[in-house]
């Protein structure tokens, strides 16, 4: 199953867990797992339409990633929150 890696504070959401393996077959389907597996995630990543919101990135094996990327069991997804400040 592919491993998605979360960072703060998305991980916090997630019942503290950094590292997760979720079902799925493209970037969407393992984002809706998350969902599923910790309704708290729920909004923050996917939008009301299933689309990664503007201020998440998401990364395939270091590659970027979008809702309609495939991902094998192998793969490692990582969820980044933009970071903004001024």
């Amino acid at each position: 199953m592919p491993v998605v890696r979360l960072r703060a504070p998305l991980s916090e959401l997630a019942g503290g867990k950094r590292e997760l393996q979720l079902e799925g077959a493209t970037v969407a389907e393992v984002l809706k797992a998350l969902e599923r597996e910790h309704p708290d995630v729920r909004g923050w990543i996917l939008d009301e339409h299933g689309s990664i919101r503007e201020h998440i990135n998401v990364f395939v094996n270091k590659e970027y990633g979008q809702e309609s990327t495939v991902v094998a069991s192998a793969d490692q997804l990582h969820v980044i929150p933009a970071i903004s400040g001024g």
